[in-house]
């Protein structure tokens, strides 16, 4: 593993990477290809938020957390900070997998709320995450009904990530810091704050 990690958090994602393998047959959280890079392609592609930033008390909110990337990545490399991790799913078997992660994995940092995120009451999260969700301007709503005043998101984002940023200032104000992607050569994560319409 490229990122450097206590023992403690390498022995829980070890084993949530053996509960994904254990699952994917079953309800497809990653694409099967991409099963055999699931340390390289997955994980250590969310790890990477958490060496841009060490949250502080307050509620994560992991928008469609499928397999939980990266929503449980994060909570497994937070699981001693006094952050709550709270994972989005509405899908009902996705969700089924994260509580037994989180269950099997002893995570007491995290739960999952299987809804749309459109359908829920604002959140005032201090943190946002995001990876593979949907295009950038359809998530700036989601962003503005659930994201606290001074909190961030951090949005995982493929190639086109220029594209959608530039689409998504058409209608809305934010303050945008673009992190190159460590794993995914022309991916980056975006550190999205200050949202507003326009």
């Amino acid at each position: 593993m490229n990122v450097s990690v206590s023992r403690e958090t390498m022995d829980r994602l070890a084993a949530y990477e053996a509960l994904i393998q254990r699952w994917n047959p079953r309800i497809n959280l990653v694409a099967p290809a991409s099963l055999l890079q699931l340390r390289d392609r997955h994980i250590e592609d969310c790890l990477q938020i958490s060496q841009l930033v060490a949250p502080e008390a307050g509620l994560w909110a992991d928008f469609g957390s499928g397999g939980g990337l990266p929503g449980l990545v994060l909570a497994i490399a937070n699981a001693d900070s006094r952050t709550r991790f709270l994972l989005v799913e509405s899908d009902q078997r996705k969700a089924t997998f994260l509580r037994t992660v989180i269950r099997e994995l002893g995570l007491q940092n995290a739960t999952v709320k299987t809804a749309r995120i459109e359908e829920i009451d604002p959140l005032n999260a201090a943190y946002i995450s995001a990876r593979a969700l949907a295009p950038l301007p359809r998530l700036m709503p989601y962003l503005e009904r659930h994201m606290s005043a001074d909190g961030q998101a951090w949005l995982m984002k493929g190639q086109r990530w220029q594209s959608e940023l530039t689409e998504a200032q058409e209608n809305w104000r934010f303050n945008a810091k673009v992190h190159p992607s460590s794993t995914q050569d022309g991916a980056a994560i975006l550190e999205i704050s200050g949202v507003s319409h326009v």
